[in-house]
């Protein structure tokens, strides 16, 4: 036999109990885990004088960032 609770005027087993008390913390802690998307990274705030030196600057940044990436 199992112990049986009154819930909302309903008879419920200890059983059903403990695997909504399990499943509700699983889902807890796989909702906490999850986490927030991560932000692209970003750097330092280019500080050029003309907005051709600042173009020439992102532009060489796109297209060099990822082979100073990868040699690290």
């Amino acid at each position: 036999m199992v112990a049986q609770y009154t819930i909302f005027g309903r008879q419920v087993g200890s059983h059903v109990l403990a695997m909504l008390t399990l499943g509700t913390f699983a889902a807890g802690t796989a909702f906490a885990m999850s986490g927030k998307e991560k932000a692209k990274e970003q750097g330092p705030p280019i500080n050029a004088s003309s907005k051709d030196e600042e173009e020439f600057i992102q532009e060489f940044l796109k297209n060099n960032g990822g082979e100073q990436k990868a040699k690290q």
